[in-house]
């Protein structure tokens, strides 16, 4: 089934296309046909602390445990529920409840589990962001079987899921697995044809490299193609070598490469350093601006400093829990109407 969502004008990179989506509707996830989903990583309890690990290399399901993330003591039915008690305590400070919920979950591991099959059981989409593996193996075969097996399980759902495979495979420190472009794209297809053949329908697959990889990097040569790519995305964080850098200029060489696909955009990956400090608040306002845009369909934002080298590493340290001004304009954010599609009940937040 094809999708069709009307897109207008963007905010400087051009008019933003008709957006088509080969996604299944009603069974895969489709956007919205005005505005954006709002969703966040919310890292588990004890997690979410900066890492002990070399920022970048492992992926935030499998980082060490640490202090809770979320301050906010959660309440209600859902609290309870496998890994919902952080996620339900970020809404409660956000004032509404998330439309996408991000799990990660490495190569091998089993899924879904626990949280991902709370968010599923709720009126939440659920973003599984899966880790990479060797490229070459795969096409060769030697991990059918696991793919079989998780093909299945998430069939076994049977509710809508956004399936995020192997992101930032442009990056140079994942290019021992990733290989090339070409073996990539390669994966890719094998893959998906491994999905299809075990029918799996609730599944929208999200192509996701890094923003800065369509400006110096060469992040487009992994695409796989239209037809196999139903959400296009971007990991768009501002940069450590900036002392501050909007959001804008980030995603700028990303939208200009949207604009010439007929697909919805993700960012799955953004958050605001606490390097900025007071700006915090005002980056999230500009931020704000720049994701009103019509072929945004979905933003997640990361809150999380597991990806900080340590405890004095503010700027990859993206949480904004306990920070009053950064939570309020987070919270202006996700209320937005344009970013609650749904029209999800919205409270003062706490």
């Amino acid at each position: 089934m094809v999708a069709t969502v009307a897109a207008g004008c963007g905010g400087g990179a051009g008019a933003a296309p008709k957006i088509t989506t080969t996604a299944r509707a009603g069974v895969a996830p489709v956007p919205p046909k005005e505005g954006a989903y709002f969703g966040a990583w919310v890292p588990p309890d004890g997690e979410g602390k900066p890492s002990t690990t070399k920022p970048g290399s492992a992926s935030p399901s499998e980082s060490p445990s640490g202090s809770p993330s979320v301050s906010a003591k959660p309440t209600g039915k859902e609290a309870d529920k496998p890994g919902m008690a952080p996620v339900v305590g970020f809404e409660q400070e956000l004032g509404r409840q998330l439309d996408i919920v991000q799990t990660y979950r490495s190569w091998t591991s089993e899924f879904p589990a626990g949280l991902e099959e709370s968010v599923t059981e709720s009126n939440r989409y659920l973003l599984l962001t899966w880790g990479g593996a060797d490229t070459k193996k795969i096409v060769q075969g030697e991990y059918d079987e696991l793919v079989q097996r998780r093909a299945r399980a998430v069939k076994a759902l049977g509710k809508p899921v956004f399936l995020r495979w192997s992101r930032d495979m442009d990056k140079a420190a994942n290019k021992k697995r990733v290989h090339s472009p070409d073996d990539f794209v390669a994966a890719w297809k094998h893959l998906r044809t491994i999905f299809k053949q075990e029918r799996v329908d609730n599944v929208a697959w999200v192509w996701c490299p890094t923003a800065r990889g369509f400006g110096g990097g060469d992040a487009p040569a992994y695409y796989p193609g239209d037809d196999q790519v139903d959400w296009i995305c971007a990991d768009a964080q501002p940069g450590t070598d900036y002392e501050y850098r909007d959001l804008s200029e980030a995603v700028k060489m990303f939208l200009q490469w949207a604009r010439d696909r007929e697909k919805p955009i993700m960012i799955a990956e953004f958050g605001v350093p606490k390097s900025y400090g007071e700006r915090r608040a005002e980056w999230l306002r500009e931020a704000s601006k720049t994701l009103q845009d019509p072929q945004v369909k979905a933003v997640v934002y990361f809150n999380s400093d597991e990806q900080a080298a340590n405890a004095r590493d503010k700027r990859r340290a993206y949480s904004v829990t306990g920070d009053k001004h950064t939570v309020s304009a987070l919270r202006e954010l996700a209320t937005t109407p344009y970013f609650n599609p749904r029209n999800l009940p919205v409270t003062s937040g706490d």
